[in-house]
Protein backbone atom coordinates (compact mmCIF):
# COMPACT_ATOMS: atom_id res chain seq x y z
CA UNK A 1 0.00 0.00 0.00
CA UNK A 2 1.91 3.10 -1.28
CA UNK A 3 1.45 6.41 1.59
CA UNK A 4 -0.05 9.12 0.71
CA UNK A 5 2.89 10.94 0.39
CA UNK A 6 4.32 8.49 -2.79
CA UNK A 7 0.77 8.73 -3.88
CA UNK A 8 0.55 12.40 -3.96
CA UNK A 9 4.47 12.54 -5.57
CA UNK A 10 2.53 10.05 -8.22
CA UNK A 11 -0.19 12.33 -9.05
CA UNK A 12 2.69 15.30 -10.09
CA UNK A 13 4.66 12.55 -12.02
CA UNK A 14 1.38 11.68 -13.80
CA UNK A 15 0.48 14.97 -14.47
CA UNK A 16 3.40 16.28 -15.26
CA UNK A 17 4.18 13.56 -17.98
CA UNK A 18 0.95 14.08 -19.74
CA UNK A 19 1.38 17.93 -19.77
CA UNK A 20 4.23 17.70 -21.45
CA UNK A 21 2.77 15.36 -23.64
CA UNK A 22 -0.09 16.94 -24.10
CA UNK A 23 2.15 21.25 -24.57
CA UNK A 24 4.85 19.48 -26.96
CA UNK A 25 2.64 21.01 -30.13
CA UNK A 26 4.45 24.21 -28.80
CA UNK A 27 7.71 22.60 -29.17
CA UNK A 28 7.39 21.56 -32.90
CA UNK A 29 7.73 24.82 -34.40
CA UNK A 30 10.43 26.01 -33.12
CA UNK A 31 12.17 23.88 -35.25
CA UNK A 32 11.48 25.65 -38.17
CA UNK A 33 12.89 26.61 -40.71
CA UNK A 34 13.67 22.29 -40.02
CA UNK A 35 11.39 20.17 -42.12
CA UNK A 36 9.12 17.59 -40.39
CA UNK A 37 11.63 14.80 -41.96
CA UNK A 38 15.14 16.40 -40.50
CA UNK A 39 13.26 16.81 -37.50
CA UNK A 40 12.21 13.32 -36.70
CA UNK A 41 15.65 12.29 -37.83
CA UNK A 42 17.46 14.48 -35.18
CA UNK A 43 14.25 13.08 -32.55
CA UNK A 44 15.57 9.74 -33.66
CA UNK A 45 19.19 10.51 -33.09
CA UNK A 46 19.20 12.46 -29.77
CA UNK A 47 16.80 10.43 -27.82
CA UNK A 48 19.60 7.39 -28.70
CA UNK A 49 21.51 10.13 -27.02
CA UNK A 50 20.16 11.05 -23.79
CA UNK A 51 18.29 7.24 -23.08
CA UNK A 52 21.85 5.97 -23.55
CA UNK A 53 23.40 8.48 -20.71
CA UNK A 54 19.94 7.65 -18.83
CA UNK A 55 21.15 4.09 -18.67
CA UNK A 56 24.83 4.59 -18.17
CA UNK A 57 23.95 6.43 -14.77
CA UNK A 58 21.25 3.83 -13.75
CA UNK A 59 23.75 0.65 -14.98
CA UNK A 60 20.90 -0.80 -16.75
CA UNK A 61 22.68 -2.78 -19.43
CA UNK A 62 21.86 -6.49 -18.68
CA UNK A 63 18.61 -6.48 -20.53
CA UNK A 64 20.83 -5.93 -23.92
CA UNK A 65 22.17 -9.62 -23.32
CA UNK A 66 18.89 -11.30 -23.17
CA UNK A 67 17.69 -9.03 -25.98
CA UNK A 68 20.49 -9.88 -28.34
CA UNK A 69 19.81 -13.47 -27.71
CA UNK A 70 16.15 -13.68 -28.75
CA UNK A 71 15.25 -12.99 -32.36
CA UNK A 72 11.48 -12.86 -32.03
CA UNK A 73 11.92 -9.85 -29.47
CA UNK A 74 14.56 -7.97 -31.44
CA UNK A 75 11.90 -8.78 -34.64
CA UNK A 76 9.16 -7.12 -32.60
CA UNK A 77 11.50 -4.44 -31.84
CA UNK A 78 11.97 -3.30 -35.54
CA UNK A 79 8.81 -3.60 -36.10
CA UNK A 80 7.92 -1.19 -32.67
CA UNK A 81 10.81 1.17 -34.53
CA UNK A 82 9.15 1.17 -37.61
CA UNK A 83 5.61 1.97 -36.38
CA UNK A 84 6.66 4.76 -33.87
CA UNK A 85 8.53 6.06 -36.48
CA UNK A 86 5.34 6.84 -38.77
CA UNK A 87 3.76 7.72 -35.63
CA UNK A 88 6.37 10.47 -35.18
CA UNK A 89 6.74 11.75 -38.20
CA UNK A 90 2.79 12.47 -39.03
CA UNK A 91 2.87 13.86 -36.02
CA UNK A 92 5.15 16.30 -36.30
CA UNK A 93 4.25 17.25 -39.53
CA UNK A 94 0.64 17.66 -38.65
CA UNK A 95 1.48 20.04 -36.04
CA UNK A 96 4.12 22.59 -37.92
CA UNK A 97 1.27 22.48 -40.98
CA UNK A 98 -1.77 23.40 -38.82
CA UNK A 99 -3.55 20.16 -37.97
CA UNK A 100 -3.23 20.29 -34.23
CA UNK A 101 -6.81 19.60 -33.89
CA UNK A 102 -6.60 16.61 -36.05
CA UNK A 103 -4.28 15.33 -34.15
CA UNK A 104 -5.34 15.49 -30.66
CA UNK A 105 -8.35 13.30 -32.37
CA UNK A 106 -5.77 10.94 -33.17
CA UNK A 107 -5.20 10.32 -29.24
CA UNK A 108 -8.83 10.65 -28.62
CA UNK A 109 -9.42 7.67 -31.11
CA UNK A 110 -6.85 6.08 -29.91
CA UNK A 111 -8.14 3.53 -27.14
CA UNK A 112 -11.74 2.65 -29.15
CA UNK A 113 -8.55 1.43 -32.10
CA UNK A 114 -7.11 -0.17 -29.45
CA UNK A 115 -10.62 -2.48 -28.66
CA UNK A 116 -11.03 -2.95 -31.96
CA UNK A 117 -7.63 -4.46 -32.59
CA UNK A 118 -8.61 -6.57 -29.85
CA UNK A 119 -11.47 -8.01 -30.92
CA UNK A 120 -10.02 -8.62 -34.43
CA UNK A 121 -6.52 -9.89 -33.78
CA UNK A 122 -7.10 -11.21 -30.48
CA UNK A 123 -10.47 -12.47 -31.05
CA UNK A 124 -11.77 -10.70 -27.39
CA UNK A 125 -15.29 -10.70 -26.13
CA UNK A 126 -16.71 -6.97 -25.47
CA UNK A 127 -19.24 -6.04 -23.00
CA UNK A 128 -21.89 -4.25 -24.25
CA UNK A 129 -21.14 -0.39 -22.79
CA UNK A 130 -17.81 -1.36 -24.75
CA UNK A 131 -19.43 -2.20 -28.26
CA UNK A 132 -22.02 1.45 -27.89
CA UNK A 133 -18.58 2.90 -27.25
CA UNK A 134 -16.53 1.63 -30.55
CA UNK A 135 -19.85 2.37 -32.52
CA UNK A 136 -20.46 5.94 -30.90
CA UNK A 137 -16.39 6.06 -32.14
CA UNK A 138 -16.88 4.76 -35.74
CA UNK A 139 -19.54 7.35 -35.79
CA UNK A 140 -17.84 10.20 -34.66
CA UNK A 141 -15.20 9.35 -37.70
CA UNK A 142 -17.96 9.07 -40.59
CA UNK A 143 -19.50 12.65 -38.93
CA UNK A 144 -16.05 14.02 -39.00
CA UNK A 145 -15.08 12.49 -42.60
CA UNK A 146 -17.87 14.75 -44.05
CA UNK A 147 -16.84 17.39 -42.37
CA UNK A 148 -13.47 17.18 -43.76
CA UNK A 149 -14.50 16.03 -46.75
CA UNK A 150 -12.09 13.23 -46.70
CA UNK A 151 -11.59 10.79 -44.04
CA UNK A 152 -9.40 12.33 -41.01
CA UNK A 153 -6.01 10.57 -41.92
CA UNK A 154 -4.11 12.39 -39.81
CA UNK A 155 -6.02 11.27 -36.87
CA UNK A 156 -6.55 7.60 -37.99
CA UNK A 157 -2.74 7.09 -39.08
CA UNK A 158 -1.77 8.38 -35.73
CA UNK A 159 -4.69 6.09 -33.82
CA UNK A 160 -3.80 2.50 -35.59
CA UNK A 161 -0.24 3.55 -35.67
CA UNK A 162 -0.12 3.54 -32.14
CA UNK A 163 -2.08 1.19 -31.20
CA UNK A 164 0.00 -1.40 -33.61
CA UNK A 165 2.93 0.08 -31.82
CA UNK A 166 1.05 -0.75 -28.12
CA UNK A 167 0.73 -4.32 -29.60
CA UNK A 168 4.41 -5.21 -30.36
CA UNK A 169 5.09 -3.11 -27.30
CA UNK A 170 2.98 -5.54 -25.16
CA UNK A 171 4.85 -8.58 -26.38
CA UNK A 172 8.28 -7.53 -26.07
CA UNK A 173 7.62 -6.67 -22.74
CA UNK A 174 10.51 -4.76 -21.31
CA UNK A 175 10.70 -1.31 -19.60
CA UNK A 176 10.16 1.95 -21.13
CA UNK A 177 13.75 3.42 -20.99
CA UNK A 178 15.10 0.28 -21.84
CA UNK A 179 12.65 -0.50 -24.85
CA UNK A 180 13.04 3.45 -26.42
CA UNK A 181 16.85 3.24 -26.32
CA UNK A 182 16.84 -0.27 -28.18
CA UNK A 183 13.61 1.20 -30.44
CA UNK A 184 16.29 4.15 -31.05
CA UNK A 185 19.44 1.73 -31.27
CA UNK A 186 17.54 0.98 -34.64
CA UNK A 187 17.03 4.17 -36.06
CA UNK A 188 19.95 5.60 -35.23
CA UNK A 189 22.24 4.74 -38.02
CA UNK A 190 19.12 5.61 -40.45
CA UNK A 191 19.09 8.66 -38.97
CA UNK A 192 22.22 9.83 -38.80
CA UNK A 193 22.95 8.82 -42.38
CA UNK A 194 20.54 10.81 -43.65
CA UNK A 195 21.21 13.79 -41.61
CA UNK A 196 24.48 13.34 -43.00
CA UNK A 197 22.93 13.11 -46.71
CA UNK A 198 21.42 17.02 -45.89
CA UNK A 199 24.29 18.14 -45.28
CA UNK A 200 26.33 17.03 -48.08
CA UNK A 201 23.33 18.62 -49.95
CA UNK A 202 23.50 21.82 -48.44
CA UNK A 203 19.72 21.47 -46.91
CA UNK A 204 20.20 20.88 -43.28
CA UNK A 205 19.44 23.42 -40.77
CA UNK A 206 21.53 22.22 -37.90
CA UNK A 207 24.53 23.94 -37.92
CA UNK A 208 23.09 26.67 -40.27
CA UNK A 209 20.74 28.65 -38.39
CA UNK A 210 22.88 29.03 -35.11
CA UNK A 211 23.80 27.63 -31.40
CA UNK A 212 19.94 28.24 -30.31
CA UNK A 213 18.32 26.15 -33.30
CA UNK A 214 20.92 23.57 -32.96
CA UNK A 215 20.43 23.73 -29.38
CA UNK A 216 17.02 23.08 -30.02
CA UNK A 217 16.95 20.38 -32.21
CA UNK A 218 19.66 18.65 -29.83
CA UNK A 219 16.70 18.95 -27.15
CA UNK A 220 14.34 16.57 -29.25
CA UNK A 221 15.67 13.57 -27.48
CA UNK A 222 15.20 15.70 -23.73
CA UNK A 223 11.73 16.26 -24.96
CA UNK A 224 11.28 12.39 -25.95
CA UNK A 225 12.78 10.67 -22.52
CA UNK A 226 11.63 13.63 -20.00
CA UNK A 227 8.05 12.24 -19.82
CA UNK A 228 8.68 8.72 -20.32
CA UNK A 229 10.81 9.30 -16.91
CA UNK A 230 7.90 11.00 -14.99
CA UNK A 231 5.44 8.45 -16.52
CA UNK A 232 7.98 5.62 -15.15
CA UNK A 233 7.53 7.61 -11.86
CA UNK A 234 3.79 8.35 -11.84
CA UNK A 235 3.27 4.32 -12.76
CA UNK A 236 5.00 2.89 -9.68
CA UNK A 237 3.16 5.14 -7.32
CA UNK A 238 -0.31 5.67 -8.21
CA UNK A 239 -3.50 3.31 -9.55
CA UNK A 240 -3.71 2.43 -12.75
CA UNK A 241 -7.39 3.77 -13.00
CA UNK A 242 -5.44 7.08 -11.80
CA UNK A 243 -3.48 7.47 -15.13
CA UNK A 244 -6.04 6.05 -17.03
CA UNK A 245 -7.75 9.72 -16.33
CA UNK A 246 -4.54 11.64 -16.55
CA UNK A 247 -4.06 10.62 -19.66
CA UNK A 248 -6.95 12.51 -21.31
CA UNK A 249 -4.75 14.95 -20.33
CA UNK A 250 -2.49 14.81 -23.62
CA UNK A 251 -5.11 15.38 -26.07
CA UNK A 252 -7.35 17.87 -24.06
CA UNK A 253 -4.21 20.20 -23.89
CA UNK A 254 -3.85 19.23 -27.90
CA UNK A 255 -7.31 19.82 -28.36
CA UNK A 256 -7.61 23.75 -26.38
CA UNK A 257 -3.65 24.42 -28.24
CA UNK A 258 -5.53 24.07 -31.20
CA UNK A 259 -8.20 25.69 -30.81
CA UNK A 260 -7.31 28.86 -28.51
CA UNK A 261 -3.39 29.28 -29.73
CA UNK A 262 -2.69 27.93 -33.17
CA UNK A 263 -6.70 29.31 -34.05
CA UNK A 264 -7.79 26.35 -36.07
CA UNK A 265 -11.23 26.25 -37.85
CA UNK A 266 -13.72 24.31 -36.02
CA UNK A 267 -16.72 24.22 -37.45
CA UNK A 268 -20.19 23.13 -36.17
CA UNK A 269 -19.29 19.30 -38.07
CA UNK A 270 -16.29 19.01 -36.35
CA UNK A 271 -17.71 19.99 -33.16
CA UNK A 272 -20.20 16.83 -33.34
CA UNK A 273 -17.88 14.94 -34.82
CA UNK A 274 -15.43 15.79 -31.65
CA UNK A 275 -18.53 15.77 -29.19
CA UNK A 276 -19.36 11.92 -30.79
CA UNK A 277 -15.73 10.97 -29.83
CA UNK A 278 -16.33 12.54 -26.26
CA UNK A 279 -19.55 10.35 -25.34
CA UNK A 280 -17.71 7.26 -26.61
CA UNK A 281 -14.90 7.52 -24.03
CA UNK A 282 -17.12 9.25 -21.62
CA UNK A 283 -19.09 5.73 -22.22
CA UNK A 284 -15.91 3.47 -21.78
CA UNK A 285 -14.26 5.39 -18.68
CA UNK A 286 -17.88 5.00 -17.11
CA UNK A 287 -17.61 1.03 -17.67
CA UNK A 288 -14.30 0.73 -16.94
CA UNK A 289 -14.64 2.14 -13.59
CA UNK A 290 -17.52 0.47 -13.05
CA UNK A 291 -15.66 -2.92 -13.40
CA UNK A 292 -12.75 -2.38 -11.57
CA UNK A 293 -14.79 -1.49 -8.27
CA UNK A 294 -16.64 -4.83 -8.96
CA UNK A 295 -13.33 -6.27 -9.22
CA UNK A 296 -12.23 -4.96 -5.99
CA UNK A 297 -15.76 -5.55 -4.18
CA UNK A 298 -15.01 -9.49 -5.66
CA UNK A 299 -11.28 -9.49 -4.05
CA UNK A 300 -11.99 -8.11 -0.83
CA UNK A 301 -15.25 -10.28 -0.72
CA UNK A 302 -12.62 -13.76 -1.11
CA UNK A 303 -10.10 -12.02 1.15
CA UNK A 304 -13.00 -11.45 4.11
CA UNK A 305 -14.21 -15.24 3.07
CA UNK A 306 -10.98 -16.37 3.43
CA UNK A 307 -10.46 -14.76 6.84
CA UNK A 308 -13.52 -15.77 8.48
CA UNK A 309 -12.75 -19.59 7.39
CA UNK A 310 -9.25 -19.38 8.32
CA UNK A 311 -8.61 -22.39 6.27
CA UNK A 312 -7.23 -21.09 3.54
CA UNK A 313 -8.04 -20.00 0.06
CA UNK A 314 -12.08 -19.80 -1.24
CA UNK A 315 -13.01 -21.41 -4.33
CA UNK A 316 -15.20 -19.21 -5.62
CA UNK A 317 -19.08 -21.11 -6.72
CA UNK A 318 -17.47 -24.62 -5.14
CA UNK A 319 -15.10 -25.62 -7.66
CA UNK A 320 -12.02 -25.84 -9.24
CA UNK A 321 -8.57 -24.06 -7.89
CA UNK A 322 -8.69 -21.36 -5.88
CA UNK A 323 -8.74 -18.31 -8.21
CA UNK A 324 -6.51 -14.80 -6.93
CA UNK A 325 -8.36 -11.69 -7.93
CA UNK A 326 -6.64 -9.15 -9.09
CA UNK A 327 -7.14 -6.42 -6.68
CA UNK A 328 -5.69 -3.35 -9.18
CA UNK A 329 -8.89 -1.73 -11.31
CA UNK A 330 -9.03 -1.63 -14.83
CA UNK A 331 -7.92 1.18 -16.95
CA UNK A 332 -10.13 4.19 -17.92
CA UNK A 333 -8.00 5.52 -20.10
CA UNK A 334 -6.54 5.88 -23.47
CA UNK A 335 -5.07 3.18 -24.29
CA UNK A 336 -1.76 4.08 -26.95
CA UNK A 337 0.06 1.08 -27.05
CA UNK A 338 2.10 0.40 -24.17
CA UNK A 339 1.26 -1.03 -21.11
CA UNK A 340 2.60 1.16 -18.01
CA UNK A 341 5.67 0.58 -17.21
CA UNK A 342 8.24 1.94 -14.62
CA UNK A 343 11.84 2.18 -15.70
CA UNK A 344 13.83 -0.20 -13.65
CA UNK A 345 10.46 -2.10 -12.46
CA UNK A 346 8.57 -4.79 -13.89
CA UNK A 347 5.59 -4.03 -16.87
CA UNK A 348 2.20 -3.53 -15.64
CA UNK A 349 0.27 -6.74 -15.85
CA UNK A 350 -2.12 -6.23 -18.46
CA UNK A 351 -2.71 -8.88 -21.38
CA UNK A 352 -2.52 -6.08 -25.79
CA UNK A 353 -3.04 -1.56 -26.90
CA UNK A 354 -1.17 1.68 -26.40
CA UNK A 355 1.61 4.25 -26.25
CA UNK A 356 1.47 5.94 -25.36
CA UNK A 357 1.26 9.09 -24.21
CA UNK A 358 0.48 3.76 -22.79
CA UNK A 359 -2.26 0.28 -24.73
CA UNK A 360 -3.10 -3.60 -24.74
CA UNK A 361 -6.54 -3.83 -23.00
CA UNK A 362 -6.49 -5.24 -19.81
CA UNK A 363 -8.54 -8.57 -19.15
CA UNK A 364 -12.04 -8.45 -17.39
CA UNK A 365 -12.26 -10.75 -14.20
CA UNK A 366 -15.79 -12.11 -15.51
CA UNK A 367 -15.07 -15.36 -17.76
CA UNK A 368 -14.96 -15.22 -21.28
CA UNK A 369 -15.69 -10.93 -21.12
CA UNK A 370 -14.36 -7.84 -22.71
CA UNK A 371 -11.80 -5.46 -21.88
CA UNK A 372 -10.92 -1.76 -20.75
CA UNK A 373 -7.70 -0.12 -22.14
CA UNK A 374 -4.16 0.65 -20.18
CA UNK A 375 -2.98 3.84 -19.89
CA UNK A 376 0.35 4.31 -21.55
CA UNK A 377 2.56 6.63 -23.10
CA UNK A 378 1.44 9.29 -25.81
CA UNK A 379 3.87 8.87 -28.21
CA UNK A 380 4.43 12.79 -29.42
Amino acid sequence: MKSDGEQRAGLLYGIGAYGMWGLVPLFWPLLKPAGATEILAHRMAWSLVVVGLALLVLRRWSWIRELIRDPRRLGLIAVAAVVITVNWGVYIWAVNSGHVVEASLGYFINPLVTIAIGVLLLKERLRPAQWVAVGTGALAVLVLAVGYGQPPWISLILAFSFAAYGLAKKKINIGGLESLAAETAILFLPALAFLLWLGFRGEASFGTEGAGHALLLAATGLVTAAPLVCFGAAAIRVPLSTLGLLQYLAPVFQFLLGILYFHEAMPAERWAGFALVWLALTVLTWDALRTARRTRAQAEALRTAESAAGTGPVTPSGTGPAVAADPGPATAGVSTGMPPEAPGTDPAPVPAPVPVQSAVPTQDVRPGRGTAPAPAEPSV
